[in-house]
């Protein structure tokens, strides 16, 4: 109960606030009162010291220290809230004073139960209807900045971020700005909140970013309101919004993602076509630039900052609606159209395959995406005719060498490191369409690039088994066109089909780095250049040709001498050392060299 002095003045001091006796949600009452008679009295640094009070209240109750913390108490202290705050009688001025620092305050009690939570948003949505919202608005998100330096956790930040999304709705004027200012923060704790992703979390989890669906929703509505510029800025804004979100969804580290968030991404991509986005202009990356373009205008790059995902963004959202037709309905795409529109242009293949680069090699997302990334780069190269390239002299070849390479290198780990035998299968032959997609001399460069830039040895021998394959490849058309009396010998003649192929053999047996290659571990890559410089040799002597140079005495001489003999003597001695040990590790390094001194020795 209250005190007063003689003079009539309220006595702060000898509120029973710190009287165990009485149940806390009397004290907490107590506190209120206070509150309201100190504002009554006009004091204002009474009434922050009451505000204040009834803040710390709140506090101790939430965190007691040692002591455990009992849910209904804590249940009990936020109802007592909320009916101060709804209470008929109840001073304006004060729910404002209490406005600044509630939502600080209640989010740490969401945590507790149910019931905590359901109230908090409560609290908040009373605060949403009867404050200003401007100032309301810088308010939810100071409380965001300010939970997110203490916890990660998503049922946190449900609350405020729902009372964002209603804030929006109340906001009269200045609208873009508005926003612009809100959604640092909004991002920040969606970007936070997915880094710290678990599976006792993922109710809130999908609560939380079903929350993040209603903020996109209502930028939508206050985009409706707007004409010209502003909105068409807006409209960016909410592009690249959406886009981000897409991303940090399909980050999450929770077991079967697809079928846990495809309803999710489904609310988001409805959201699409308002943005005047496409799949094609998504995965082509255009709409994306054009978004980001817009908003640029405005020197806004301390905002771009924050959708730093978009991009990979939008490559998910096409994954998504590959994965889910109905999520290709919801953002208004054809998707058979869209994927025979892409088949039918190389250039615009390669665009695809570069924009699909970053989600394949990043560590930040599942192999459940990245399978279906796969499945859907390999739906794509399976439609391609790689016979019937009328669009070859157009191509700056060379602009998307860097970008495929990548792409190339990300499918590879795929293939070292997938556990699931099918998305290894898949990655393997999705590489071999890739490779086939270039041009012949690209096709080679290419090869040589990753032979040469890779760290495993049996991708290394994979790859110089597929410059075998090309090598028949290129002699079968060669023998094919010889009867064609108006093709020059020059025009059928191949990087594969030629000494260049030799230059690969000399890259594994006499590596770069100096010396000969390491045994047993690069006896994988030995074994495939042995076989592939046999294959060579016994090409050109059956065929009586020397397209490769191999015949020659030069090269003869220089295969024995700087390949074979040095690989002889150190497999004679890797032999030797290990002939006597009975171990496991003998055992491999046998059945390691075996076959490549059979190949040495024929």
């Amino acid at each position: 109960m209250a005190a007063e002095s003689p003079s009539g003045e309220l006595n702060l001091d000898e509120i029973e606030l710190q009287d165990p006796s009485p149940p806390p949600s009397l004290r907490l009452k107590a506190a209120l009162n206070a509150c309201s008679k100190s504002f009554e009295s006009g004091d204002l640094g009474k009434s922050d010291e009451a505000v204040a009070a009834v803040v710390s209240f709140l506090d101790s109750i939430v965190d007691p220290g040692d002591a455990a913390i009992h849910d209904a108490i804590a249940e009990n202290a936020l109802e007592e809230i909320h009916h101060y705050l709804s209470s008929a009688s109840s001073n304006q001025t004060v729910v404002e004073a209490l406005s600044l620092e509630l939502p600080k305050v209640v989010v740490k009690f969401v945590a507790l139960s149910d019931r905590c939570r359901e109230i908090a948003e409560s609290i908040i949505d009373h605060l949403v209807a009867t404050c200003s919202p401007r100032d309301l608005l810088s308010i939810l998100c100071e409380a965001s900045d300010t939970q997110i330096r203490v916890s990660k956790s998503p049922s946190c930040f449900i609350p405020l971020l729902g009372g964002i999304s209603k804030v929006f709705l109340c906001i009269q004027r200045r609208h873009l700005e508005q926003v612009k200012a809100a959604l640092p923060a909004i991002l920040e704790v969606l970007y936070a909140c997915s880094l710290e992703s678990d599976d006792e979390e993922k109710d809130n989890y999908q609560d939380l970013f079903s929350t993040a669906v209603g903020i996109g929703k209502s930028i939508l509505a206050i985009c409706e309101k707007m004409v010209g510029k502003r909105k068409e800025e807006l409209h960016a804004i909410l592009g690249l919004y959406v886009l981000q979100n897409i991303a940090l969804v399909s980050r999450s580290k929770h077991a079967n993602i697809v079928s846990s968030y495809c309803s999710l991404v489904l609310r988001f991509s409805e959201l699409l076509p308002f943005c005047g986005f496409s799949f094609y202009g998504l995965i082509m990356g255009s709409d994306v630039s054009s978004a980001i373009d817009e908003v640029s205008k405005e020197d806004d790059n301390d905002l771009l900052a924050f959708f730093s995902l978009a991009v990979n963004g939008a490559a998910l959202a096409v994954i998504w609606g590959y994965i889910n037709n109905e999520v290709a309905k919801a953002a208004g795409d054809q998707l058979t159209a869209f994927l025979d529109k892409i088949r039918s242009n190389r250039s615009e293949r390669w665009q695809v395959i570069g924009m699909l680069k970053s989600i394949l090699s990043s560590i930040d997302y599942s192999w459940e995406i990245k399978y279906h990334c796969m499945d859907l780069l390999a739906s794509i190269m399976d439609g391609t005719n790689t016979k019937e390239h009328n669009d070859d002299h157009e191509i700056d070849f060379s602009s998307f060498m860097p970008s495929l390479f990548t792409t190339l290198q990300a499918i590879q780990r795929i293939m070292i490191g997938a556990s699931d035998a099918s998305l290894r299968k898949k990655a393997f032959a999705t590489l071999r369409k890739i490779i086939s997609d270039l041009p012949s001399s690209h096709r080679f460069d290419m090869l040589k690039a990753l032979i040469t830039n890779s760290n495993s040895p049996s991708m290394i021998a994979i790859l110089i088994d597929l410059v075998r394959e090309e090598i028949i490849a290129e002699r079968n058309q060669g023998t094919s066109s010889e009867n064609c009396q108006d093709i020059h010998v020059e025009k059928r003649k191949g990087p594969f089909w030629s000494s260049y192929a030799l230059d690969l053999v000399d890259l594994v047996l006499k590596p770069p780095k100096g010396g000969p290659p390491s045994l047993p571990e690069d006896s994988d890559p030995v074994l495939s250049a042995l076989n592939l410089f046999r294959f060579i040799l016994i090409m050109e002597s059956t065929g009586k040709t020397n397209h490769t140079g191999v015949l020659t005495e030069s090269t003869l001489r220089m295969a024995y001498s700087e390949w074979l003999l040095p690989l002889r003597t150190l497999v004679a001695g890797v032999w030797a050392e290990n002939e006597k040990d009975e171990s496991d590790l003998a055992d491999h390094i046998f059945c390691a060299l075996n076959p490549v001194q059979l190949r040495i020795r024929s």
